[in-house]
């Protein structure tokens, strides 16, 4: 009998950007005007070494907009990880982002859409009922209820300490 060998799915927990890991400053994409939430490092640690994935999900409508390019947001995504790795040697597994102004009618990945998320769990081969996302907008939350997983609404503070109680309540 030929056996099917099933690879085990990811846990995986998604993040909104601006709010959630940085302070939303309007329109981001210079690394000068980047300033990290508290506890954001330490809890992007915290879920790596219990085997999770960090992936996020974050509108850019800076881009449909014309403030910036794809290239600039990029190029921040990367700092960021050169920061993480420098600081704990670590990184975000994956950025996916929404161009799309959000005026416009052609908005298929723009958060409250789970489209996002929805290519994260193909992408990342991630079990839905072992993933989570943080996010500070009601529109994060509505995605992440689309794509049928946990959402959490982060409304400040020290993002840490609202990831040890998610995890203290929850079975991922």
């Amino acid at each position: 009998m030929n056996q099917v060998k099933f690879k085990k799915k990811n846990k995986a927990c998604f993040f909104d950007r601006d709010g959630v890991l940085n302070k939303d400053t309007g329109y981001l994409y210079k690394k000068e005007d980047f300033q990290w939430i508290e506890g954001v490092l330490d809890a992007i640690s915290l879920l790596k070494d219990k085997g999770f994935k960090i992936i996020v999900v974050s509108n850019q409508s800076g881009i449909g907009r014309g403030f910036y390019t794809k290239e600039d947001v990029d190029k921040l995504h990367k700092w960021i990880n050169v920061q993480l790795k420098n600081y704990n040697n670590t990184s975000i597994d994956d950025f996916y982002y929404a161009c799309e102004h959000p005026d416009t009618s052609k908005t298929l990945r723009r958060k409250p859409s789970p489209k996002m998320i929805e290519e994260a769990l193909s992408d990342h081969n991630l079990d839905p009922e072992r993933c989570f996302l943080v996010g500070d907008k009601i529109t994060d939350l509505q995605a992440a209820k689309k794509a049928k997983i946990k959402g959490f609404l982060f409304e400040g503070g020290n993002l840490l300490v609202r990831i040890e109680k998610i995890l203290k309540v929850h079975d991922f």
